[in-house]
């Protein structure tokens, strides 16, 4: 399994990222995180997505190949485990949330891939 975190901070707030990616795997309330549109974010994704098979409300496969993905939500935050899933699907969910302005936080590394890091 490979894990994607996603979340977007408020203007003027910068936390430290590995805290905030703890806090959120306990599914707390993070104070300077905003608030996602998960409905839409998650409608994005079934779009992006539509050609897999949809395991269940939060879960996808690949029909045709390698690779699975679950969806867990937060209002503040989406992460999203990974089961075998090749680097370009990765990516693909990577830049799907990059139009909701949550650059991707890898928890494996650690690191966020924001502006403030690049």
């Amino acid at each position: 399994m490979y894990e994607l975190l996603f979340w977007k901070y408020l203007d003027e707030v910068y936390l430290n990222h590995h805290e905030v990616y703890e806090a959120i795997d306990d599914q707390q309330e993070v104070e300077g995180l905003e608030e996602l549109p998960i409905t839409v974010i998650m409608n994005r994704i079934n779009s992006v997505f539509s050609t897999w098979e949809k395991v269940d409300e939060n879960s996808w496969k690949n029909p045709n190949g390698k690779g699975a993905f679950h969806v867990k939500t937060t209002p503040q935050s989406v992460k999203i485990d990974c089961y075998g899933t090749e680097g370009k699907t990765m990516n693909l969910l990577v830049d799907t949330m990059a139009e909701f302005k949550c650059p991707l936080y890898d928890p494996q590394v650690p690191e966020r891939y924001d502006e403030m890091t690049e």
